[in-house]
């Protein structure tokens, strides 16, 4: 009998905690956001081709485009993108400014103890940039006692200090602005992903141009806050379709350009990186 009562006892204790699992998981902030029908995505707006003010002054880029097909797909109509700082994301995701962000954003093992990722849609290398006609810097050994301009709170920021100690890190709250002062000599090089490097050279047509081969790969994935399992799992399925029907590389062949597929890419920086999927 008491063999039989303790059994009906830890049967109903796994019973209440299986209830209170799911009780957690059905946090309620995908319906929220439904019944309000309005996401708010948090971009920096300054850092072209994923997130830029297109030439009618609205939001525009990869991820813009990413962000509004992955709101689409959630029954969500209205997708407001709320500008900030990228060295900001995090604290304003956690304070409630916006309720994902969608802007090159790399998850590392550091973001990811305060917030969670969701799966990665975008991936990008990053290179050397220098002043045309700059022939001393050809390779990452040359930076040596190089002034080298990074933006802040980037994870190409935090790659530069960490693998080219001997170079001086110039931060930036703005990628043109690095541009900007390279072209003119105010600093050395800068290090920024292949596409946003050849955007701003454009831009800025100061003359810069790209140096050298990849120096690493970083995948770019959703961020949402922590405790909000309905919402992430949402995003990881629209991605996830995305992904198979062909979006995905259809909005990167409009925006960055048809010799490049992003799946592929993807999937080669998931196999040469694994632990840096969410």
């Amino acid at each position: 009998m008491k063999l039989r009562r303790a059994l009906s006892l830890a049967i109903a204790a796994v019973g209440m905690n299986t209830a209170m699992t799911l009780a957690h998981a059905d946090d309620g902030k995908l319906a929220a956001l439904r019944a309000a029908g309005t996401i708010r995505i948090g971009v920096t707006l300054t850092s072209a081709p994923w997130t830029f003010l297109g030439t009618d002054n609205k939001p525009a880029g990869y991820d813009v485009e990413i962000a509004r097909e992955v709101g689409r797909r959630l029954g969500i109509a209205n997708v407001v993108f709320v500008g900030d700082s990228f060295k900001n994301f995090i604290e304003g995701l956690r304070g409630d400014k916006y309720d994902a962000v969608f802007n090159d954003l790399t998850p590392t093992p550091e973001r990811a103890t305060l917030v969670d990722f969701a799966e990665a849609y975008g991936v990008e290398d990053f290179r050397i940039f220098v002043k045309a006609g700059n022939t001393t810097i050809k390779d990452l050994t040359d930076l040596k006692g190089k002034t080298v301009g990074v933006t802040t709170g980037t994870t190409n920021d935090t790659w530069a200090r960490t693998n080219i100690p001997q170079a001086r890190i110039a931060g930036y709250e703005n990628g043109s602005f690095i541009f900007q002062d390279l072209g003119v000599g105010r600093i050395d090089a800068t290090i920024i992903s292949h596409f946003g490097g050849l955007r701003y050279a454009k831009a800025t047509n100061l003359g810069v141009t790209e140096v050298g081969g990849p120096l690493t790969y970083q995948l770019s994935a959703p961020a949402i806050r922590k405790g909000e399992p309905t919402l992430k799992a949402a995003i990881d399925q629209a991605i996830g379709e995305m992904l198979a029907d062909g979006t995905i590389d259809r909005i990167g062949e409009t925006i960055i350009g048809h010799e490049y597929k992003m799946s592929e890419a993807i999937a080669k920086a998931k196999a040469e990186q694994p632990d840096s999927k969410p």
